[in-house]
């Protein structure tokens, strides 16, 4: 994934709109695409600034989160269920999640889904 440009590039550039070239003009000029220098100078009419939009983070969780205590009463039923079978249930409830989804679902509340032994390993002699 790229990075912002600068404000410095971003001010510089709008003032040379702004002194009379055009988008395009100042686009060359400052060495980036026409379509930046338009989307730049869009921006600004409208909304008065023209800082990057913050990149990258999660965009998908809060559906998930939105509908978290029915998530946690199917699991607290069957404490056993796999996530497959969790995302089975969610999905016949109407709520599509992916088993990559419900893994962080859980691992946000700190709470583990793998499955341990009832008894330790032994060093010496291996158990089933």
């Amino acid at each position: 994934m790229g990075h912002p440009l600068s404000m410095d590039l971003r001010s510089r550039l709008l003032a040379a709109i702004d002194n009379g070239l055009s988008c395009r003009a100042a686009a060359a000029r400052f060495g980036v695409a026409p379509s930046t220098a338009i989307r730049w100078h869009a921006l600004r009419r409208d909304t008065g600034a023209f800082a990057a939009k913050p990149q990258g983070g999660d965009v998908r969780s809060r559906r998930i989160e939105e509908r978290a205590a029915e998530v946690l009463s199917v699991w607290e039923a069957r404490k056993d269920i796999s996530l497959e079978e969790l995302r089975v249930e969610l999905a016949a409830a109407g709520l599509t999640v992916s088993v990559a989804g419900l893994h962080r679902f859980f691992v946000r509340r700190g709470m583990t889904r793998k499955k341990r032994l009832a008894m330790q390993l032994s060093r010496t002699v291996p158990t089933s």
